[in-house]
């Protein structure tokens, strides 16, 4: 008898400890959630604001009054590229200039696109 009730008394806190592994599991998961699901982004335009102080650029959507915040940082990649052209070069933000046609990628947040990468576009 006393046997039977200590096993059972062991498998009652196996199950307990494996439900709440599973939950915390669980849990977890749905924090991470967020991140994974942040709004990849894309905006293009030409500089109508640059800010190095604050870390951002003005762009204005081509051929509209659209105009959105773009936010950089020390991880965002700085490229410039031709139109049409394979040929990618690395360069950095001081050879952004306002009035100059740029494509950011990165998240959205609040209306502000926090960038991973900024092309500039280069003219044939």
């Amino acid at each position: 008898m006393a046997k039977r009730l200590f096993t059972l008394l062991c498998a009652s806190v196996l199950a307990f400890t494996v439900s709440m592994l599973v939950q915390a599991s669980l849990a977890q998961e749905k924090m991470e959630k967020p991140d994974k699901m942040a709004k990849q982004g894309r905006w293009e335009g030409n500089v109508i604001r640059s800010d190095p102080n604050k870390s951002t650029l003005t762009v204005r959507k081509v051929g509209s009054t659209d105009e959105r915040t773009v936010h950089y940082d020390g991880a965002t990649r700085w490229v410039s590229q031709e139109h049409g052209s394979k040929k990618v070069n690395d360069i950095d933000a001081s050879q952004v200039k306002d009035g100059d046609r740029v494509i950011a990628r990165g998240i959205w947040d609040k209306g502000v696109l926090y960038a991973t990468l900024i092309s500039k576009r280069l003219s044939h």
